[in-house]
């Protein structure tokens, strides 16, 4: 293929901006880690909380725990956008979805943050439920017969054995949530994808751009495994055998 590569596009004036298009490229990837990192923070904690509730003594929490599950999990991300940022506001009382629409800053932003969190969350809670279920079942009763109380049994004993066992797949899922964060682009969220597709509208020079996109999302991969990996390894117990 006769192509002439062009890197120096990166340094031009965007049009009508004084700003360089690789400036827009920085912009776009502080909204992917910001975007990923607030999912993923609160879909490990609702994850969790889910994952606990379907390993719960309780019918009703076991219930309400599995239908969450069941319908975010199934429902495309894709979908779940387009609820969030479309429709949400306008089945809510006017005030509060004219504010969602107008008022609220960066509402896209928030929408996908959403949408990414309820998405996320439901395949955290599998992994949540399978880490409390792999633990010794003498450990609930032993923990019970202590006097602890079922919430105290839970955070005591129970979930932080069971974070052991499931982080190794949560570098997974948080690589998922970086990946996943580029369907925000359909909502008009400028991350980094979208501000890729921009550089390559404006300028013409498509490979340049999204090659230079790849790069960043292989970097901050090769990041976010590194830093999972060290929580990993500090959350490992000396002598302890898999």
């Amino acid at each position: 293929m006769d192509y002439s590569w062009n890197w120096g596009i990166f340094w031009d004036a965007a049009p009508g901006e004084s700003s360089s298009y690789l400036y827009w490229l920085i912009t776009g990837t502080s909204w992917t880690l910001a975007t990923t990192l607030a999912a993923f923070t609160l879909a490990f904690l609702i994850g969790g909380l889910v994952g606990t509730l379907r390993t719960s003594t309780l019918r009703p929490l076991v219930w309400l725990g599995n239908l969450y599950t069941e319908v975010f999990r199934n429902i495309p991300l894709l979908v779940q956008m387009f609820i969030c940022f479309f429709v949400v506001p306008e089945l809510l009382p006017v005030s509060l979805g004219d504010y969602l629409k107008q008022d609220l800053p960066y509402p896209s932003f928030f929408s996908a943050v959403v949408a990414l969190t309820l998405f996320t969350s439901a395949k955290l809670s599998e992994l949540f439920k399978a880490g409390i279920e792999s633990v010794a079942a003498g450990q609930r009763g032993a923990a019970l017969a202590l006097g602890l109380r079922p919430t105290q049994m839970y955070l005591q004993v129970l979930l932080p054995q069971a974070i052991r066992v499931v982080f190794p797949p949560l570098t997974s899922e948080a690589l998922n949530t970086l990946k996943n964060s580029s369907v925000a682009l359909t909502i008009g969220l400028m991350e980094l994808t979208a501000q890729a597709r921009n550089v390559s509208e404006y300028s013409f020079n498509t490979f340049e751009a999204f090659t230079a996109a790849t790069l960043i999302y292989v970097v901050v991969s090769l990041l976010v495994t590194f830093v999972m990996g060290r929580i990993e390894r500090s959350l490992t117990i000396r002598g302890a055998t898999r």
